[in-house]
C-alpha cells in the first residue's frame, strides 16, 4: 500500500478558453479532500496527432501525459460532446494510452455538466474507450452535475451553490475505492 497524498488527475475534454468543463474540474481542484491533490492537466492542446506506430518518447507532450498519468492514483475526465460523440483533442489523449497501457487498471471517473439529455454520446463513447483501455471505472464517481455559462464566475470556477457539494461525491468515491484497492 502507497502512502502519502493520493494525486487525482483532471482532464478536461475541451480546448475552449471559457469552457464549463475546464471550469468545472478547476473548481473541483478546490475541492480535495485532505490527504488528496486535485490536479488539471493542462497538456491537451500541445499533443500531436497519434499516428499508430509513433515512438510515444518523440513528442515531448505525450511523455509529459505519461508522467501525468504514471504518478496519478486516479483520473477524472470532463468532457463536453461534440458532434454526438467525444471531442477530436480528447480522443486523440486517450488513443495514445492504448499501447502503452497508462489507463490499464487505473481507476477513472467522469463529471458531466452538461444539461440533462444532451452529452450521451460523449459519455457513451468514453465508457467504449475506457472499457478498450482497460481502466477501472468508478461507476459511484461518475456523476452528472449541470452547469450554465452563466454559473462560471470571473474567475473561472462554477459559483453555482449547489456545484460544489454534488461534485465532491465524485472525490469522495474515487478516495473510497482507492482505499478499498489499497492505495
Amino acid at each position: 500500500m502507497r502512502t502519502g497524498v493520493t494525486r487525482i488527475l483532471l482532464i478536461s475534454g475541451s480546448t475552449r478558453a471559457g469552457s464549463t468543463n475546464t471550469a468545472a474540474l478547476r473548481t473541483v481542484a478546490g475541492l480535495a479532500l485532505t490527504g488528496m491533490r486535485a490536479d488539471l492537466y493542462g497538456g491537451l492542446r500541445d499533443l500531436p496527432a497519434f499516428v499508430p506506430g509513433d515512438d510515444p518518447d518523440d513528442y515531448p507532450a505525450v511523455v509529459d501525459l505519461r508522467a501525468e498519468l504514471a504518478t496519478a492514483d486516479a483520473v477524472l475526465i470532463c468532457t463536453p460532446e461534440y458532434a454526438g460523440t467525444l471531442p477530436g483533442s480528447l480522443k486523440n489523449l486517450l488513443d495514445w494510452t492504448v499501447g502503452t497501457a497508462d489507463l490499464y487498471e487505473k481507476p477513472v471517473a467522469w463529471l458531466s455538466v452538461a444539461q440533462p439529455g444532451r452529452g450521451e454520446g460523449a459519455l457513451d463513447t468514453l465508457s467504449t474507450v475506457l472499457g478498450y483501455v482497460g481502466a477501472d471505472v468508478v461507476e459511484r464517481a461518475c456523476l452528472r452535475v449541470p452547469v450554465l455559462g452563466a454559473d462560471v464566475d470571473e474567475n473561472g470556477l462554477v459559483a453555482d451553490r449547489e456545484f460544489a457539494p454534488n461534485a465532491s461525491i465524485a472525490l469522495v468515491e474515487l478516495a473510497a475505492h482507492l482505499r478499498r484497492i489499497g492505495v
